[in-house]
C-alpha cells in the first residue's frame, strides 16, 4: 500500500513532495481544496499567503522547492509545471467532471475555451470569464459558481489576486480549485513557453528572462541569492516539519 502523500513545511509553507503529475490529480480529485503553485518567490517573500497555502495543497512549480524537499530528504518529489497539470486534471476528468474557467483578457479566454472544446470534446464548462473584475463583479462570479456548482474552478489571473479570490469563492462553494497564472496565455500561444531541452534542465525560467529581460526585476531575482544561500547553508534540511 503506497504511503500517504504529507504537507511538508519549507521556511513556513506547506509544500506537497508529488512524485508525479498523476499523484498530484490523484491527491487533489480525492481531498477536493486548491491546487497552489510554490516557487522560489513565494518561499523567501510572499509570508503573507503562507497561511492561505498551508490551508490548501501546494505543489512544486519550480526547480527551487523541489532542491528544498531533496535536501529535507525527499528525494523522489519532483517539479509539476502548473501550465501542464492544469490539462492533466482536465485529461483525467473531461468525462465526469464540470469546469469553470476565469483568468486573462476577454479574447484569450474565449480562445481558451474554444481550444479546450476542440481538444478535449466531451468537456463540460459551465461558465468562464475574464480575470478584469470591476465593482460588483466578483460577487456576481461567486453567485454564478455557486448556482452551476462546478466540479472544478481555475483562475488565472496571477498571485496573490488568484489565491485570495480563490480562497474567497472556497467559502460558498466546495470544489477542486486551482491557480494558473499566464497558463492561458501559454495555452492559446499568446506566450511562448520555453523549448523543451530548458524545460527538462529546470531552466525554464532562466529562458525566460533571456527573452523578456525586463522579467528580471519583476521576479526579484534577490530571491535567487537568498535562496541560493539557504541551500548551502543546509537550512532546510535542519527545519523541522
Amino acid at each position: 500500500m503506497e504511503q500517504e502523500i504529507k504537507q511538508v513545511f519549507v521556511n513556513g509553507v506547506g509544500v506537497y513532495p508529488f512524485r508525479s503529475f498523476d499523484q498530484a490529480v490523484d491527491y487533489i480529485t480525492e481531498h477536493k481544496g486548491a491546487l497552489l503553485a510554490v516557487g522560489t518567490a513565494k518561499i523567501v517573500y510572499d509570508k503573507h499567503i503562507h497561511p492561505l497555502i498551508n490551508r490548501n495543497v501546494g505543489y512544486c512549480d519550480g526547480s527551487g522547492p523541489v532542491m528544498a524537499l531533496h535536501q529535507k530528504g525527499y528525494k523522489e518529489a519532483v517539479k509539476i509545471a502548473g501550465c501542464e497539470l492544469w490539462l492533466k486534471l482536465i485529461e483525467r476528468h473531461q468525462h465526469d467532471f464540470t469546469f469553470y474557467l476565469v483568468g486573462a483578457k476577454r479574447e484569450v479566454i474565449e480562445e481558451t475555451v474554444e481550444k479546450l472544446k476542440h481538444d478535449y470534446p466531451t468537456i463540460k464548462i459551465l461558465g468562464y470569464r475574464d480575470g478584469y473584475l470591476k465593482e460588483g463583479d466578483k460577487e456576481l462570479l461567486i453567485k454564478d459558481i455557486e448556482e452551476k456548482k462546478p466540479d472544478v474552478v481555475f483562475v488565472a489571473m496571477g498571485s496573490p489576486e488568484q489565491e485570495i479570490l480563490i480562497e474567497e469563492i472556497q467559502k460558498h462553494h466546495s470544489a477542486i480549485y486551482m491557480g494558473l497564472g499566464g497558463s492561458f496565455n501559454v495555452y492559446t500561444n499568446h506566450v511562448e513557453r520555453a523549448p523543451q531541452w530548458w524545460i527538462d534542465h529546470n531552466l525554464e525560467a532562466i529562458y525566460r528572462v533571456i527573452k523578456e529581460p525586463q522579467r528580471l526585476k519583476r521576479r526579484r531575482h534577490g530571491c535567487l541569492i537568498t535562496f541560493a544561500w539557504w541551500l548551502i547553508s543546509g537550512k532546510f534540511k535542519r527545519e523541522r516539519n
